[in-house]
């Protein structure tokens, strides 16, 4: 892992801070700051005020009592190496946290556009009149794309192995159509040129991949990188992020970064151009024992 350079964390403490904050409320309890979102959309989290000393254990239960009231997960999420002490005192206050590599891209080793398997790669357009479809499929291929894990440990070994099949177009397509209040504030997103996905598709199965780049002044963050199951294997997820990173690069954003599932995930996108500076925490409540 590189040293730690104060000066890029500062930059992502202010990126993390200032993201949610013109489609969100800001609500601060004690030394974290719990955003909420205004309208439909993925659901935000809390973090630590910015410049403030690790939270409390009283800090977090205040926060997740006022998730719960709001109907909203019990979500919190932080970069280790600004608030090294939060991740003893998050597992204290019973919360489960997941350490996700965090890596940033490296313009000199970013891969060249390389043609897809098999697929093309265009912008999820508002200006089209399939938008609200394309939106839709696109959302579904992340749902199903999250939720089968694209890794998992064979019996006869400890390396991990990619696994292919499982959902497919049939799947994507039995989703349920966003609303058209989704649609409406997907349309306010990428009017502000800060939000841009970037969808794979084949002739014969429609949209298969999708990713995402938001932005705030001079950093963006590329997330929702999910290839639909039955179609992994296939270059998609790192050929889609290298396209928003020289995207980002070209439109003059100079810090690219990204938070990856775990060290398997990590590796392909090393392989694009990124590299490990840190981890981003997320904490959730710990699942109850069966």
């Amino acid at each position: 892992m590189a040293p730690v350079d104060s000066d890029l964390f500062d930059r992502l403490e202010r990126f993390y801070d200032a993201l949610p904050r013109p489609w969100a409320r800001a609500e601060e309890i004690g030394t974290l700051v719990l955003f909420v979102r205004d309208g439909e959309g993925w659901p935000y989290y809390a973090r630590p005020v910015r410049g403030s000393h690790t939270p409390s254990a009283a800090d977090l239960t205040a926060v997740r009592r006022r998730q719960r009231e709001l109907g909203l997960p019990e979500t919190f999420e932080w970069v280790h190496e600004t608030t090294p002490d939060l991740l003893a005192v998050a597992r204290s206050a019973g919360l489960d946290v997941l350490l996700a590599p965090l890596l940033v891209l490296d313009p000199a080793a970013l891969v060249p556009d390389l043609p897809l398997r098999g697929a093309t790669t265009r912008l999820l357009d508002p200006a089209t009149p399939t938008f609200a479809a394309d939106l839709g499929a696109s959302r579904a291929v992340a749902r199903l794309g999250f939720a089968a894990p694209a890794y998992q440990p064979p019996l006869e070994s400890a390396e991990n192995v990619l696994l292919i099949g499982g959902a497919g177009p049939a799947e994507r397509d039995a989703a349920a159509p966003p609303t058209a209040e989704a649609v409406r504030h997907a349309r306010e997103l990428a009017a502000t040129g800060d939000f841009v996905t970037v969808l794979a598709e084949t002739p014969e199965e429609g949209i298969v991949a999708t990713a995402t780049s938001q932005r705030r002044g001079d950093v963006a963050e590329i997330v929702g990188v999910a290839t639909l199951p039955s179609a992994r294997r296939r270059g998609y997820a790192s050929q889609l992020t290298a396209t928003l990173a020289r995207r980002l690069l070209a439109g003059g954003t100079p810090l690219v970064f990204l938070s990856a599932g775990d060290d398997d995930v990590a590796r392909l996108y090393t392989r694009v151009g990124f590299r490990r500076v840190g981890t981003a925490c997320i904490a959730e409540p710990a699942a109850a024992p069966l």
